[in-house]
């Protein structure tokens, strides 16, 4: 539990009592977002819906991040466009390999 000077109880930190801090959690969520492959709708749509964090601060740190490591993301970009088609046949092959799973209960 986090006190702030308003007498505030925040469990993550507030973007108005800890600017800084909370800034940092958002660019850790962004970080983690980035390891599952997504881009910069869909992290801030995952944001909004499980971490209840706005999409424009989302957004706005991603694009301060990109500015910070240009390079990381152009190759990210690149990337990210190859690896769909494998995700997608990695989904259609799920199941396939649940049945298989099922021939080693015996």
């Amino acid at each position: 539990m986090i006190f702030c000077h308003n007498n505030c109880r925040h469990v993550v930190p507030c973007l108005h009592c800890h600017p800084h801090s909370y800034i940092r959690m958002v660019q850790h969520l962004i970080e983690r977002c980035l390891l599952l492959h997504m881009n910069q709708q869909q992290c801030a749509k995952a944001l909004a819906q499980y971490a209840s964090i706005r999409p424009c601060i989302t957004i706005t740190v991603w694009r301060e991040l990109e500015k910070e490591n240009r390079d990381f993301f152009r190759a990210y970009v690149h990337a990210a466009s190859s690896y769909r088609p494998f995700m997608g046949r990695y989904i259609q092959r799920k199941p396939s390999f649940q049945r298989r799973k099922h021939y080693w209960k015996h």
